[in-house]
């Protein structure tokens, strides 16, 4: 089980009080979305504006980490004023290394700046000096981009619609580029497909609009689901 934006059901999604809940819970690895604000900070945020999970409003990519910093990102969860503020990627690392836990990092890229951004995750994952951790997104430029600048490191593929790019061509682009697993959503989810893709030895991950149970959760591995991305692990 990993945590989904550290437990996000049960704490402000992405933030270090979301994290730390899901290793008191007794998870081993958490999911965070990370990229970059306007002065190249990578930083801890699902969307591309500020509007939903904190106070302010507008583009991420049109403010500096110092003026999200200063954001709460935790009143849209408590319906009050707090302190709990947007963190870098540098304080999550720095816990994560602490703790020695698991960390999947999903690359949320400002678009025309995917590159860029990849260039400045990598930098703070350099710095850190850590290797309990692994990379995915949906947007394939990111994808390569990583593994052309850090072949070393772990990266999956996230594909959130198979009517798009479908299954065989999914397949051959993570045998192409090395991508070592593929996340794909629970409407998705058949044995059939889990075995196509383990037939070539590319593992799969399920996540979900909503929290998945344990039902549901006990079927998905029962049908060689390496992994299920959990809102409350509960």
């Amino acid at each position: 089980l990993i945590g989904h934006r550290g437990v996000k059901d049960l704490k402000p999604e992405n933030t270090l009080e979301s994290i730390l809940t899901a290793f008191d819970l007794g998870l081993e690895c958490v999911e965070i979305d990370v990229k970059v604000s306007k002065d190249n900070i990578p930083l801890l945020l699902h969307d591309d504006s500020l509007d939903r999970t904190t106070n302010g409003s507008g583009l991420v990519c049109d403010f500096t980490f110092d003026e999200i910093n200063k954001l709460d990102a935790g009143y849209y969860f408590y319906k009050s004023n707090t302190e709990i503020k947007v963190p870098n990627l540098k304080s999550v690392l720095d816990l994560v290394k602490k703790k020695q836990k698991y960390l999947n990092i999903e690359l949320k890229p400002n678009k025309k700046y995917e590159e860029l951004n990849v260039k400045n995750v990598l930098q703070e994952i350099k710095q850190a000096s850590y290797d309990k951790i692994y990379f995915s997104s949906f947007d394939l430029l990111s994808c390569v981009s990583l593994k052309e600048s850090a072949p070393h490191l772990l990266c999956g593929f996230l594909n959130d619609n198979f009517s798009k790019v479908n299954i065989n061509d999914t397949i051959d682009i993570c045998k192409k580029y090395n991508f070592f697993s593929c996340g794909i959503n629970l409407n998705f989810f058949s044995s059939s497909i889990v075995n196509q893709f383990v037939e070539n030895e590319i593992q799969v991950t399920v996540y979900a609009d909503n929290n998945i149970s344990k039902v549901q959760a006990q079927n998905l591995l029962s049908n060689k689901v390496t992994s299920i991305f959990i809102d409350d692990p509960r």
